[in-house]
């Protein structure tokens, strides 16, 4: 992974040298005896050399000096300088010229992308180790969704049987309380017909002189609870008649049969429905 960032730094940084030391010598070449071009060539290369030098040195230590980086690169843009000015001066292929005068400034990016890839470069141990804590994270988020999207499935699962089960339970007792609402119009309609009035009281007459019964209507609601008939001693019919015109008397108006019944079995009293009815039909 290291020579993907040094190699082309230092190809880059070769091909500049040389593109300087020719350019000075062709340059300063017609002006100056050639060895002097050579040794103005050699030193703008040779101080670059020695500034880069000096940088890998302090990068290798982990340690970094501006002044030197500074100097480092006011000897590329002085190769630069001197590429872009013989390019302009040049009277053949000044392009050419001009389009290479760029490679001392690029060789000096290429090794400061060099030194941060140093910078932040990591051992294959604890690249695996992040690469292994990536997957484990991956895989823990692929089965939490994988959990999640399972609970969200079940959950509308039970909602729909719920929701149609209500549905079901709902219709049942709206048919249901549709049946007994017609039941009870019938029944009442019954009761409070003339017809059945008379039929009742030329029923009950003979059994009761002077009594004319009433038909009550059956409860509709929920039953009540009866204690057991020997959870107290059987009443004579005087003490039930007694208990019950005591219980009828004890809130006024008086209490319905109804009200009494439950009153009476609510005390602990023990009476059959067909005696109390009895002792009811007398005190009244």
């Amino acid at each position: 992974m290291r020579a993907k960032t040094v190699l082309p730094a230092v190809a880059m940084t070769a091909v500049s040298m040389v593109l300087t030391l020719a350019v000075v010598m062709m340059w300063l070449g017609t002006a100056v005896p050639w060895p002097v071009a050579l040794v103005v060539g050699l030193g703008i290369d040779g101080g670059w050399l020695a500034t880069l030098a000096y940088e890998r040195r302090l990068a290798a230590q982990g340690d970094h000096s501006t002044p030197v980086t500074v100097v480092g690169w006011c000897f590329g843009l002085l190769a630069a300088g001197v590429l872009i000015a013989h390019a302009l001066t040049a009277d053949e292929s000044a392009g050419a010229w001009l389009a290479v005068a760029w490679l001392p400034i690029a060789a000096k990016a290429l090794w400061l992308v060099h030194g941060l890839w140093e910078r932040t470069a990591l051992t294959p141990a604890a690249l695996g180790a992040i690469r292994g804590i990536r997957q484990e994270a991956r895989d823990e988020a692929a089965v939490a969704r994988a959990r999640l999207r399972a609970e969200a499935s079940t959950e509308e699962t039970r909602l729909t049987a719920v929701t149609e089960a209500g549905a079901r339970v709902a219709r049942v007792q709206a048919k249901t309380a549709q049946t007994l609402s017609r039941a009870w119009s019938t029944l009442e309609s019954a009761r409070d017909g003339e017809d059945t009035g008379r039929a009742l009281t030329s029923v009950t007459r003979p059994v009761t002189p002077g009594v004319t019964a009433r038909w009550d209507l059956p409860v509709w609601g929920p039953s009540e609870s009866v204690p057991a008939l020997e959870s107290a001693p059987a009443l004579s019919d005087d003490a039930l008649d007694a208990v019950v015109d005591r219980i009828r008397h004890s809130e006024d108006p008086a209490l319905s049969y109804r009200e009494m019944a439950a009153r009476f079995r609510a005390t602990g009293h023990a009476a059959s429905e067909v005696r109390l009815r009895a002792a009811w039909k007398r005190v009244v």
